[in-house]
């Protein structure tokens, strides 16, 4: 059984290992309230360790997926001091979504702009109405990109993140593949479901355990020396193949079945 924070910017909906996370503030393209950003993160403390959990889907009410942050907790923050603290709960946020054990799938519509842009930056899969609009509206409105800019170029590059942050320019979802900023662009409701269906057919093949640690492996490359990044994962290797997944893995491969977590 998983257990779940009640939320009232969120609709959850657990079905066969995968969490489905609707953004649900349809009153204003699904903006990332204050509220909204702490309903996320618990969220995410509460599905971490949960082993039940293997991929999380998220997306948008009403047809866009987030419009940003909400200008009116900007406006209501006062202090400096209280508008640093709100910026920086996104950006830890961003931090807690990409390092997330499970894979993390956005399904991407209507609006992908500030902070809905950086959350689509830090999924693991991205799919894409080709019609979507994307952005970083921020220096449009005398704003910084403060929390998602790392994570931009993390995903597209210093210079297409440049040339995105310094102009505010909207762009669809075929030039968001070009980008390489999502990995499916489709052309109607339906067409988006069945490559979620099949995207997360093919993660649900995977066993949990190794998915969770070849991400870490993954995110850990862009930071960590190479040697010590080698050993690490050598050691992780050894784990792995003596351990549970491991061996039902070999035996599956061998016995020529599926392995438990595929069933």
């Amino acid at each position: 059984m998983i257990s779940l924070p009640a939320c009232e910017t969120l609709l959850l909906e657990p079905h066969n290992g995968v969490l489905h996370v609707t953004l649900n503030r349809p009153q204003s393209r699904n903006a990332m309230s204050l509220q909204m950003v702490g309903e996320l993160r618990a969220v995410l403390a509460a599905v971490a360790s949960n082993s039940q959990v293997r991929a999380l889907v998220i997306s948008g009410a009403d047809g866009h997926f987030s419009a940003g942050g909400d200008v009116k907790d900007m406006i209501g923050a006062g202090s400096r001091s209280a508008l640093r603290d709100l910026n920086r709960a996104f950006g830890t946020l961003l931090q807690e979504v990409e390092g997330l054990p499970q894979v993390v799938i956005v399904v991407l519509q209507g609006a992908v702009l500030g902070g809905g842009f950086g959350l689509a930056c830090v999924s693991d899969i991205a799919i894409a109405d080709h019609q979507a609009q994307f952005g970083l509206p921020e220096t449009s409105l005398g704003l910084l990109p403060a929390q998602i800019a790392p994570f931009v170029v993390k995903r597209i590059g210093l210079t297409q993140a440049r040339r995105l942050a310094l102009t505010a320019a909207r762009f669809d979802g075929v030039e968001a593949e070009r980008l390489g900023l999502v990995h499916f662009v489709e052309h109607d409701a339906q067409a988006l479901a069945e490559r979620l269906d099949e995207v997360l057919g093919q993660v649900l093949r995977c066993a949990p355990g190794a998915n969770a640690r070849t991400k870490a492996l993954l995110l850990a490359s862009l930071e960590q020396p190479m040697e010590a990044l080698l050993d690490q994962a050598a050691e992780w290797f050894a784990e792995a193949v003596t351990g549970e997944e491991g061996i039902e893995g070999t035996q599956a491969f061998v016995q020529k079945r599926k392995p438990r977590w595929n069933r």
